[in-house]
C-alpha cells in the first residue's frame, strides 16, 4: 500500500473504550465498529476519578463489554497517571498510540512523528465524517487549524493560542487587565466592548475567528476549492458556535478519528505507512 492510498474502513468485531487525552479535558467514549458513543469529559487532573467515571459508563451500556482501552494524549505525565489508574480500574489492557502505534494517516510532513496525535486523530476522524477535503479546527488550550486533502492525506496547518491562554496572556502581561474566565463569556456580544472585560472577550473571539477565516482562505486557495470545515473541542461550541463559516460541529471528533484509526489497522494499514 503507498503512503496515499486509503484502505476501506471496515468495522471490526468487538468494542474498545476510547480516551482522548488533552491538556486540561479528557474524552472517554464506548467504540462498536466506527461508532461513538456514549461519551463523557471529565477533568485530567484526577486519575482515580476519571477511572471511576470509565467504570461507570461501562457499566451503565448494555450488551457486550469493552476489552481494551486505546488511548491517545497531548499530555504524556497525565497519560501515564491514566493508564495505570485505568489499567486498576478497569482490569483490562491499555493501548497508547505512539512510536510503536502510530495514528494510522498518509501525511505530507518531513517528520509526522512529531505532530501531536490529537491533531492527526482529529484529522483521521473528520476524513472519516466528511470523505472529502477538510479543513479541521480544533478550539481547546490551543487552536489549530489542518488541512487534509481529498486522498485522505494529512498536510499540516496552524497551531495559535486558544481562547483562555489569550486572556491568560493579557491579564499576566500587563498591570490593569483582570483575569477573566473563558466559560463565563456573553453570549451573544455586544457589537462595542462598553467594558474592560467585554473589550477582553471581543477580541478573544475575533481573533479565533479571524484566524480560522484567514487560514480556511489560504487552504482553499492552495486546493484550488473550498474544503468544508469540520470544529470540534472543549471551547469550539463557545468561541465558534453560530459562524456560517462552520460547517459541522463534531464534539468527539478525536474518539471519532481513534475508531477510524482502529478499523484502518483491522483492515491491514501498514505502520510505515503513516510515515508519509
Amino acid at each position: 500500500m503507498s503512503s496515499h492510498d486509503q484502505p476501506e474502513l471496515t468495522p471490526p468485531p468487538g468494542s474498545i473504550l476510547a480516551v482522548s487525552v488533552g491538556n486540561t479535558r479528557v474524552q472517554l467514549g464506548l467504540v462498536t465498529g466506527l461508532d461513538v458513543g456514549p461519551v463523557r469529559t471529565v477533568g485530567s487532573d484526577d486519575p482515580s476519578a476519571l477511572a471511576a467515571s470509565a467504570a461507570e459508563l461501562i457499566e451503565g451500556v448494555e450488551g457486550d463489554a469493552p476489552d481494551a482501552v486505546l488511548l491517545a494524549s497531548v499530555n504524556q505525565p497525565a497519560a501515564d497517571a491514566i493508564s495505570a489508574a485505568l489499567r486498576e480500574r478497569l482490569g483490562m489492557p491499555v493501548e497508547r498510540f505512539g512510536p510503536s502505534l502510530p495514528v494510522p494517516l498518509a501525511t505530507d510532513l518531513p517528520e509526522p512523528s512529531k505532530v501531536g496525535q490529537d491533531r492527526l486523530l482529529a484529522a483521521l476522524g473528520a476524513f472519516a465524517t466528511a470523505n472529502q477535503a477538510c479543513i479541521v479546527v480544533d478550539a481547546g488550550t490551543a487552536l489549530t487549524v489542518d488541512f487534509v486533502d481529498g486522498s485522505g492525506v494529512f498536510h499540516g496547518g496552524a497551531i495559535i493560542p486558544g481562547g483562555q491562554l489569550m486572556l491568560l496572556a493579557l491579564h499576566e502581561h500587563t498591570s490593569a487587565l483582570p483575569d477573566l474566565n473563558l466559560v463565563d463569556m456573553p453570549d451573544p456580544l455586544e457589537p462595542f466592548g462598553k467594558s474592560t472585560e467585554h473589550a477582553m472577550f471581543l477580541g478573544v473571539r475575533a481573533a479565533i475567528r479571524g484566524s480560522v477565516r484567514y487560514l480556511a482562505e489560504r487552504y482553499a486557495d492552495y486546493y484550488e476549492a473550498y474544503p468544508q470545515i469540520v470544529a470540534t473541542g472543549g471551547d469550539a461550541a463557545l468561541l465558534l458556535g453560530g459562524d456560517e463559516l462552520i460547517e459541522t460541529m463534531v464534539p468527539d471528533l478525536v474518539l471519532r478519528g481513534i475508531a477510524a484509526a482502529r478499523a484502518r489497522y483491522a483492515a491491514g494499514f501498514d505502520n510505515h505507512d503513516a510515515d508519509g
